[in-house]
């Protein structure tokens, strides 16, 4: 990998330490069929995944007697609702990490899966929003990650080689989409039991800081 020009970050379980509060909205979903799921469980099956397919196949494991789109969209109300009125806290080095990339003049995008409105509600509660360039949420897309479709958008819009980026992943879903994109991607995972299902990181780190203490001792930044 050659010097860094752009940096392109995950946002669920990378920037924002959201994945609790997307175990808790299908909860008050499931609940009303009785139905309970632990969050290790949910976490290991349904985490990184996009809601449509998490709708699709929750909807098919627990026989769910309820319409696709109903479901679709009684889902993504309540995430609206709860990221206007709760403030989902970062990652451990998130605000940090998109400061120290700022200052050293890289571009940075944001690539997630999560809908472009519920970006800008969760953005307009924590004021991250100025740090990036672009922004390609799943509304912009056609297929959303594990599908390239997204990174390569970003990588199109920052206008730098792919060979000068580096993307921040914490799922298996987001790796597979930098990857798929051609784009070097490191995984930041917190949750050392998972690390064996990220092996196709180019390289894996418990937290933003030790990845940028990574890139300078390569004098990559």
């Amino acid at each position: 990998m050659q010097k860094l020009q752009a940096v392109l970050f995950d946002l669920d379980g990378t920037l924002i330490d959201s994945e609790y509060f997307h175990y808790s909205c299908w909860m008050d979903i499931l609940g009303t069929f009785d139905i309970s799921v632990s969050y290790e469980e949910w976490a290991k099956t349904y985490a990184g995944h996009p809601l449509p397919d998490n709708c699709r196949v929750i909807k098919e494991t627990f026989k769910l007697d309820i319409d696709l789109q109903e479901l679709m969209d009684w889902r993504e109300r309540l995430s609206r609702e709860g990221f206007a009125t709760k403030d989902i806290r970062l990652m451990p080095y998130a605000a940090e990490a998109l400061a120290y990339f700022k200052e050293k003049g890289l571009k940075i995008a944001l690539v997630t899966a999560s809908p472009r409105d519920n970006v800008k509600i969760i953005f307009g509660r924590n004021g991250l929003g100025h740090y990036f360039d672009t922004m390609v949420t799943r509304s912009d897309v056609e297929l959303s990650k594990p599908d390239p479709e997204s990174y390569l958008k970003a990588v199109e819009a920052l206008g730098v080689e792919k060979a000068a980026c580096l993307a921040f992943e914490d799922t298996l879903n987001g790796l597979r989409a930098a990857k798929g994109a051609g784009v070097t991607c490191y995984a930041i995972q917190h949750d050392e039991t998972q690390h064996s299902m990220l092996s196709i990181a180019d390289k894996i780190f418990l937290s933003l800081d030790q990845a940028i203490a990574a890139l300078e001792a390569e004098k990559l930044v």
